[in-house]
């Protein structure tokens, strides 16, 4: 009898995408349908190399999932960027893999991940339909981008939020503290869509109007009236600090970072140096002192800042996914409806993953002011839920306490 699953995660890696394993391990715990649940070491990949760790006896145990694994940064089984071939091209991985579901006897796959994870689970579920399996192939989203289609938000996007935010708040003080005019330009994770960037205006506070100008991927870009708009700040303000897409482009398309970009196995642009290109940009074009800081990595493995409203709602989308396989469903994700801002309400649906893979959510253009240099009230009114709430770390000898990852050294 088939009644053990397969957990994966894949893409880039939040600091909530652990959450959501905790959240199948306990829905695994919870449920009658299923007896044992194993991990794939990176991903599909993991799946294609036979590559297993046995999460069952995590299902014993309350402690790792609530005080350890749901507060750990990265991802717990490792990743991968493998992209399925077309199965009526190639259907070998996919021979190997049903096989390997076979051996294992699995009625479940979830998979944790992004745009291109669901790409997987479409591909993985209509194979199963063709061969006539009843493998259940359901997927579960996270990344920062938060440009998944047909959910509210993403997990992970509320933590990196949070960080963002927090830390264009601690730039700002530090900016302040000299007299001596300046700009400061803060490069932020978004290659085609700017929602990360966006929620620097979360920094905004009473004393506090930083960051002066937000730049996003969804409108153009133009050199020229962004030092325009550098001057107008510095007409009111001693210094000026700058939040900026890594992925801003100009009215043909071309990116604004220093380097050319080269593409990954999924076509996707792999950017840096946008923020490094406008400081020479300024530099050459103004007489006023200039630096860019890129957050980089540090968006999406900051756990001790992590949103407790992310990491809950990254647990429920895990433990829904379980409970959709237990039911019979297959082809699907889990995703966030929003039913109100203030208060702020939730709940969880099931969506057909055809609908989601390999499409982009951007930020809404009305949220964009017509100045395309700034978010309106509403981009931080959809922002702000997002990032309540706070977590609790353990710590020993002064630093944070996370799950070892032996298994991925």
């Amino acid at each position: 009898m088939k009644d053990n699953c397969i957990v994966a995660q894949s893409g880039g890696p939040t600091v909530a995408i652990n959450a959501s394993l905790a959240g199948v391990i306990d829905g695994v715990k919870k449920s009658n349908k299923f007896t044992r649940v194993y991990g794939a070491i990176h991903g599909i990949q993991g799946v294609l190399d036979n590559n297993f760790i046995d999460l069952s006896l995590m299902a014993l145990s309350k402690f790792p999932l609530v005080n350890t694994l749901e507060l750990s940064p990265a991802m717990y089984l490792g990743s991968c960027r493998y992209k399925l071939p077309d199965f009526e091209v190639d259907s070998k991985p996919y021979e190997i893999i049903f096989d390997r579901f076979e051996e294992y006897q699995v009625a479940a796959f979830f998979y944790i991940g992004g745009n291109d994870s669901m790409d997987t689970v479409d591909k993985l579920s209509k194979y199963a339909k063709k061969i006539g399996s009843d493998v259940k192939i359901v997927g579960i989203p996270k990344t920062i981008d938060n440009d998944l289609c047909h959910t509210d938000h993403t997990p992970g996007f509320g933590s990196a939020a949070k960080y963002v935010a927090s830390t264009m708040l601690e730039i700002a003080h530090d900016t302040y503290i000299y007299q001596i005019p300046s700009v400061v330009i803060v490069e932020i994770m978004g290659r085609d869509a700017g929602w990360l960037t966006a929620a620097s205006c979360l920094a905004r506070n009473d004393y506090s109007p930083a960051p002066h100008l937000i730049y996003l991927p969804e409108v153009d870009f133009d050199e020229d009236q962004f030092i325009e708009d550098i001057k107008n700040v510095l007409k009111t303000s001693r210094c000026v600090i700058v939040a900026v897409s890594e992925g801003i482009h100009d009215k043909d398309g071309n990116y604004i970072s220093a380097t050319s970009a080269v593409a990954d196995k999924f076509g996707h642009a792999q950017l840096s140096g946008t923020g490094k290109a406008l400081e020479s940009l300024v530099k050459d074009r103004m007489d006023i002192k200039v630096r860019s800081i890129e957050l980089n990595v540090l968006q999406r493995c900051a756990a001790h800042i992590s949103s407790r409203t992310d990491i809950n709602e990254s647990f429920a989308l895990g433990q829904a996914a379980v409970k959709y396989a237990a039911e019979g469903m297959t082809a699907v994700m889990s995703t966030i409806k929003r039913v109100s801002n203030d208060p702020y309400q939730w709940i969880i649906e099931p969506e057909n993953v055809s609908l989601i893979a390999n499409q982009a959510k951007t930020i809404p253009l009305e949220w964009i002011t017509p100045e395309k240099n700034d978010v309106t009230p509403e981009m931080e009114a959809y922002l702000r839920p997002l990032i309540i709430g706070e977590v609790s770390l353990q710590y020993k000898d002064g630093l944070p306490m996370y799950l070892p990852v032996n298994h991925l050294l």
